[in-house]
């Protein structure tokens, strides 16, 4: 393997610049730069992180672990972090733990389950020496397996972290689901219902939240008979659609877009004719809602961003050696809008 020092060589210039030429640092002559690269590519030259690590006490490896690979936003942010380390030089390790694959629903307050799977993780990864570790959730709640004595650099993605010490990486909830609200009642609507995910779930308290804020702004008396509380899927939509409609509501805010299939289901087999005889909006952006007809109004999670941006900050952290204890960071949603709300 061709090593800096031949580099240096070939091209007559100094170790170091080549070095300077490689990160990126703007020490050199624009031509130089070109000579640099261009044997850099003839050559085929990778870095020797094993040596880098020796030299800076650091491998430039960043361990993942993930809840379960088998989840709608998994993937995407998954993606983009790795994408981001690759491209500044630093390899990743995945571990998934397919928490949701081994136990369905039944593990979130199991500490014995977790630690089953989540110990030997991290045991792997400090054995491996990784320079961090990031963990991407499944769905947003408080993570408390990173444990305030906990020396290697970690943080929390898609969730919240109820350690101080980490900082999180998340997507604005609450504004996603007053965006929305806000839309509905801007084509007219002021009875609109709610279809909620489980009372105790954060991505429902959030959004409720968001919901309750624009009724607020509106002067739209909250009334609770509006609120119905699903499991996140289908059927449970197409149960509580039933309950709203007899309400008497002119829109349905489901808060994902599965319950929105379901609610679709409901109104379809009572001749309710949606962005005619009543509006439907979902959350999420999942596959789905632009098979439905019509096309499903919802919001985007950007996924993608929230793995590049957690890695982007998180790289920062390690290679500059910031504290930044406890941070919040949270992204926005973009409203999709297509065919599923009349005004009125």
């Amino acid at each position: 393997m061709i090593t800096l020092k031949e580099i240096a060589s070939i091209c007559n210039v100094s170790v170091a610049t080549v070095s300077n030429v490689l990160n990126d640092k703007p020490k050199v002559s624009e031509k130089t730069r070109q000579r640099v690269l261009e044997v850099v590519k003839q050559t085929g030259y990778h870095p020797n992180y094993f040596a880098q690590g020796i030299r800076k006490q650091k491998n430039r490896i960043i361990g993942i672990i993930v809840e379960d690979l088998d989840l709608f936003s998994t993937p995407a942010i998954v993606e983009a972090i790795m994408a981001y380390c690759d491209d500044n030089n630093y390899r990743t390790i995945l571990i998934n733990m397919r928490l949701y694959d081994r136990w369905k629903n039944t593990w979130y307050n199991n500490e014995s389950k977790i630690q089953s799977v989540f110990g030997p993780a991290i045991q792997e990864l400090l054995s491996i020496k990784v320079d961090g570790i990031m963990y991407v959730a499944g769905h947003c709640r408080y993570i408390n397996y990173f444990k305030d004595d906990f020396t290697t650099p970690a943080i929390i993605v898609y969730a919240l972290s109820s350690s101080p010490k980490f900082p999180s990486v998340v997507f604005d909830d609450e504004k996603g689901s007053y965006d929305l609200v806000k839309y509905l009642i801007s084509k007219g609507h002021r009875r609109i219902g709610l279809i909620a995910g489980d009372k105790d779930n954060l991505h429902t308290q959030n959004r409720s939240l968001g919901y309750q804020k624009a009724l607020y702004e509106e002067q739209i008396l909250f009334n609770p008979d509006w609120v119905r509380h699903g499991d996140w899927m289908r059927e449970s939509g197409y149960t509580e659609a039933e309950k709203l409609i007899k309400e008497n509501v002119t829109a349905l805010f489901c808060m994902n877009d599965l319950m929105a299939a379901g609610a679709y289901d409901y109104l379809y087999e009572n001749n309710l004719v949606i962005g005619q005889d009543i509006s439907v909006v979902g959350y999420d952006n999942n596959e789905i809602s632009s098979y439905l007809r019509p096309q499903l109004t919802t919001n985007d999670i950007p996924l993608k961003l929230i793995g590049k941006a957690a890695a982007e900050y998180f790289l920062d952290i390690i290679d500059n050696e910031l504290d930044c204890s406890g941070e919040v960071i949270k992204l926005p949603c973009n409203m999709v809008i297509r065919d599923s709300v009349v005004s009125i």
